[in-house]
């Protein structure tokens, strides 16, 4: 099972989201795609979802289907900070926290370490 799971499309993010996660002992899924996402979670239930809200694919799509049938997960968006109004739609979709992609990259092994233990 995987205790991370993410919806990222940006190759760069990607490799540094799981560097860092390497280096935490954190197991991470990468996904590009809401469908990806889908049936990464048909299989099991992270302890966190991370969502790049600028990703191609629709990513508030994927954010709302996330906690359909009632699940409960934790799911972290980031993006550019100068966004507000896709942040409070991130909101209104079921992001748990939206933050500034500056402030992700910043905090991501904090973050990743709050998945590896209790939520």
């Amino acid at each position: 099972m995987a205790q991370v799971l993410a919806l990222i499309d940006d190759l760069f993010f990607q490799s540094k989201l799981l560097e860092t996660a390497k280096q935490l002992g954190v197991d991470v899924r990468m996904c590009t795609t809401p469908d990806a996402l889908d049936a990464e979670l048909a299989k099991s239930t992270p302890r966190l979802v991370v969502v790049d809200l600028n990703a191609r694919a629709n990513p508030l799509d994927a954010v709302g289907r996330v906690h359909a049938g009632g699940r409960e997960i934790p799911l972290i968006g980031f993006l550019s900070h100068v966004q507000r109004d896709l942040a409070e739609r991130a909101r209104a979709a079921g992001c748990s926290e939206v933050m500034p992609r500056s402030k992700f990259t910043q905090n991501l092994a904090t973050i990743l370490a709050r998945a590896k233990s209790d939520w």
